[in-house]
């Protein structure tokens, strides 16, 4: 068995054969997990802000006296406009 067999599906692209902004993501985790830094860059550009993203919400849920509110606010932006700016660049 591979590490596929295991990965969700996109509904998406299942059901109406389109790829939506997160296609690419689990792919791309699993490549930053095997060492392959520029092979995941290359299968999805927001991975190395995203897993930035869990990584500081999950220290947000361990630290309670520290507010990290803005700064998961600030990487929900920039996630949003890496995400859609390699989305228009893949497709376009």
């Amino acid at each position: 068995m591979e590490i596929e067999d295991f990965m969700l599906t996109c509904p998406s692209k299942k059901y109406l054969g389109v790829e939506c902004l997160g296609c690419g993501a689990q792919r791309a985790i699993m490549l930053v997990f095997e060492g392959k830094f520029y092979e995941a860059f290359q299968m999805y550009p927001a991975v190395y802000t995203l897993l930035l993203f869990f990584f500081i919400l999950g220290l947000s849920r361990i630290d309670k006296k520290r507010k990290y509110g803005s700064a998961l606010w600030a990487l929900i932006v920039i996630n949003l406009v890496i995400m859609i700016v390699s989305y228009v660049y893949k497709h376009y």
